[in-house]
């Protein structure tokens, strides 16, 4: 038994066992808590069990536990609560998330390691591999981890000059009761999860819980580049940083065409980060670079750590260049505000889109729509995709699936008509693949194979 007991005494019951509640169960029974675990999947159930941790359904009698962690995608108020969320509200008992637990035990270990929360309806995934990619090439320690990559509960205690770079989702913001970031960065905000949050400003409410509990001496990084997001500014943030990918943000940081820059001057020509295409891109940067200087890295630490990115998986990944022509990864573009951020960093291409549609579909894409020289629909959706094209005067085919849209798409870019071919779906994938990262891998590997059919 760990002699590091911060959580002796408390009662907690995990519900949701899963790719962060296990890990958490297991942490929490090893820094003291007394843990019940449930999970309505009997698989889920053994494998807590095989992990010697006790089981039991909260929802069943009376709640007894002093509180309730709830896996992020299960919901406790809407559409409709789990169960055992409504036993612990019944009781009195809050329900949280991992990240309150990290934070409260990094403080118990005497800690004063930085955490840095990122949000926003998209980028969030990209601004938070980018943030520790810069500290970590300028030699500081750091994790990251919550909605992307490890679950906040398996990362390691930091000693007071460490960092912790994590991803927020609004699923997770609702269930913070303890936890205040050092940085809070709000990229963008534009309708997503609004069955979970009920509208637009409930939803934007819940995403400004990245600044809960900030103290003046925290930064709290803003994006400028939509509506609701402008719209937190002077609502009583401490030192407000504002960014853009697109407008001039004196006293922040932002792009001009492709130069990253702050009042001081410029900071990187982006062209110079291939990783980074975009102006969605450019905010992402200039998020990035606001913690990184904040954090006392120099200009050149940025700038390097800006060009050394590599990326990540489905957003924008560039796989492959067949005769000339390049094949774009977005599968994590599930809906249009995210895929128009593809569209718009390629003049002329050929697009395979389609899969579960979120509300309004793709109407709002229209303005790059003369981008596209021909588009290929695949899932579910496809024909409400195709009738918006159609109105619009688009070619485009209904082909079904990844694999009858990846060599279609490449026909078409080779016969002449785009050097891009670009999967950047605009939809959920749930129809036909088990995520965004499942479709994106199939894409790849439809890809592959045809370079290695050209190769042969």
């Amino acid at each position: 038994m760990s002699t590091f007991q911060p959580f002796a005494g408390e009662r907690i019951a995990v519900v949701g066992l899963g790719r962060a509640g296990l890990p958490a169960a297991r942490r929490l029974a090893g820094w003291g808590a007394e843990v019940a675990c449930w999970d309505d999947r009997p698989e889920a159930r053994a494998a807590a069990e095989a992990a010697g941790l006790a089981l039991a359904d909260p929802a069943s009698g009376r709640f007894r536990w002093d509180a309730l962690l709830l896996s992020p995608g299960i919901p406790h108020l809407l559409p409709r609560p789990h169960p055992a969320a409504v036993a612990a509200r019944q009781a009195g008992a809050p329900v949280l998330c991992d990240v309150d637990y990290l934070f409260r035990a990094v403080r118990a270990a005497g800690s004063r390691a930085r955490f840095i929360g990122i949000t926003g309806t998209n980028g969030k995934s990209t601004t938070t591999a980018l943030i520790h990619h810069l500290l970590s090439k300028a030699g500081m320690t750091a994790e990251a981890g919550g909605n992307l990559g490890p679950a906040a509960l398996s990362l390691t205690i930091l000693r007071d000059a460490g960092v912790y770079s994590i991803e927020m989702s609004s699923y997770m913001l609702e269930r913070i009761a303890a936890i205040h970031f050092n940085h809070g960065v709000m990229l963008n905000l534009s309708p997503d999860h609004l069955d979970r949050h009920g509208d637009m400003a409930g939803y934007a409410a819940v995403k400004a819980g990245i600044f809960a509990r900030q103290e003046p001496a925290d930064l709290a990084v803003l994006g400028m580049d939509d509506a609701w997001s402008r719209g937190l500014r002077g609502t009583g943030l401490g030192r407000c940083l504002p960014i853009s990918g697109l407008t001039p943000q004196p006293g922040g940081i932002w792009a001009e065409g492709s130069l990253l820059r702050d009042d001081s001057g410029p900071i990187l020509d982006l062209t110079e980060a291939p990783a980074l295409p975009g102006s969605h891109n450019a905010q992402n940067a200039a998020a990035a670079a606001a913690c990184a200087l904040d954090l006392g890295l120099t200009r050149a630490q940025v700038a390097a750590g800006l060009r050394s990115y590599p990326g990540l998986p489905h957003r924008q990944e560039r796989v492959a260049e067949i005769a000339g022509i390049r094949f774009i990864n977005d599968s994590k573009a599930t809906n249009a505000d995210s895929a128009a951020r593809a569209l718009a960093s390629y003049p002329r291409l050929v697009w395979i889109a389609g899969g579960i549609a979120k509300e309004g579909g793709i109407e709002g894409l229209a303005p790059y729509f003369p981008r596209i020289a021909r588009a290929f629909l695949i899932g579910r959706d496809a024909p409400a995709f195709a009738a918006t094209l159609a109105a619009h005067g688009v070619p485009h085919a209904v082909v079904g699936t990844l694999e009858a849209a990846v060599p279609a798409a490449a026909a078409a870019a080779l016969e002449g008509e785009a050097p891009v071919v670009l999967l950047s779906p605009a939809s959920a994938s749930f129809d036909q693949f088990s995520g965004f990262d499942a479709r994106g891998d199939r894409f790849r590997e439809l890809v592959r194979g045809l370079a290695v059919g050209r190769a042969a």
